[in-house]
């Protein structure tokens, strides 16, 4: 039996029935239907947040927020280079300019000492991720940003459920984004969803993912950026099982941690934010030594994934002068180990004792 890094988790189809059945009786398919609204009001109130709204998927979610805090062509944005290629996708997609900011080589995000010398009068925002749900030092970055009158957005993919400081770690930034996508913890399928602090700035998203109309007239600039009463159906269902996915996610992941703690050096975690499970990461002494054990871990049938790699700096497409060393060598070293509801101890066994040999 394959055993790849991450598998979507299922829930009752029975369940999901029953909101297919409510779809059905309402002839509600789309824009902002009664299970998105039941959803995002569902999702404030787990997650602690006072506004949500909900997307297409993770990378709208950032699109938006670049335009609907007024981000334009040729403003430049600080981030880092070790995430998922989305996350500056979709600043090159906006054009606006990249500036990256390497890591910090224990907590695998941004290092927040070298941003202040990285600002220029053309930097308009920072865009920091919480890497694999670990949170960023988000008071220092709130300290730069304020003193700097910078914009600042959270790519925070990785981090449902995380607080930080006793509160949502959404709550932090100008506003913050997640991705629903069907490898998360807490899927729709393909989803997304944008979490401000400021009412007016969700009321000007929700105009804008909808064509930018108001009252069923053009009023702004917009595009269709909008989920469907199915996608909100699964993350309805979803969702009634997040404490079991949780407490599942927590089993493995602290089943790794015991075993490998010894033999691998481990991603440090903020002591100021919750863990939520999402990946288990480990890093190589070498490049080599991890292809090794790779092709061993193949050759069983055992797919992890090489997140994140390569090191966003290192592609062409970006046109980066900027080289950042620390995210190549981590990048270049680093394995997220297969972690999903459903994993056995047994297969867990199998895939220590191919990493332990």
């Amino acid at each position: 039996m394959q055993i790849n890094v991450s598998k979507p988790y299922l829930p009752d189809i029975k369940k999901y029935n029953a909101y297919l059945e409510r779809i059905w009786k309402s002839s509600y398919l789309t824009n902002f239907g009664p299970l998105s609204q039941e959803l995002e009001s569902r999702l404030c109130e787990y997650l602690g947040v006072s506004h949500l709204l909900l997307v297409g998927n993770g990378t709208l979610a950032l699109q938006i927020a670049f335009k609907v805090l007024g981000l334009k062509a040729g403003d430049e944005v600080i981030t880092t280079p070790f995430s998922f290629v989305a996350t500056t996708n979709t600043l090159a997609w906006e054009k606006l300019k990249i500036s990256f900011c390497d890591i910090d080589d224990k907590s695998f995000c941004i290092d927040t000492s070298k941003i202040s010398r990285l600002i220029t009068p053309q930097t308009r925002a920072i865009l920091p991720v919480h890497v694999f749900g670990n949170a960023c030092d988000v008071k220092t970055l709130e300290n730069i940003a304020d003193s700097h009158k910078l914009k600042l957005i959270y790519d925070a993919a990785h981090a449902f459920g995380v607080k930080y400081g006793g509160k949502s770690i959404f709550t932090y930034g100008d506003i913050a984004t997640i991705s629903f996508h069907a490898t998360k913890i807490f899927h729709s399928v393909e989803g997304g969803a944008i979490i401000f602090e400021d009412k007016n700035l969700l009321d000007e998203a929700k105009s804008m993912i909808n064509f930018g109309l108001k009252e069923n007239m053009p009023n702004i600039l917009g595009i269709n950026a909008k989920n469907s009463e199915f996608h909100a159906a699964m993350g309805l269902c979803v969702l009634d099982d997040i404490e079991y996915i949780m407490q599942e996610r927590g089993r493995i992941w602290e089943y790794y941690y015991e075993k490998l703690k010894n033999y691998y050096a481990l991603q440090d975690l903020s002591t100021n934010s919750t863990n939520n499970f999402h990946y288990f990461p480990i890093l190589f002494e070498t490049e080599s030594s991890m292809l090794t054990v790779i092709k061993i871990l193949n050759e069983n049938k055992i797919f992890p994934r090489r997140y994140f790699y390569p090191s966003l700096d290192t592609l062409s497409f970006y046109h980066n002068l900027k080289q950042c060393p620390i995210s190549q060598d981590i990048a270049s070293r680093i394995l997220c180990l297969p972690i999903y509801v459903g994993l056995s101890r047994k297969e867990q066994d199998m895939i220590i004792k191919h990493l332990v040999k």
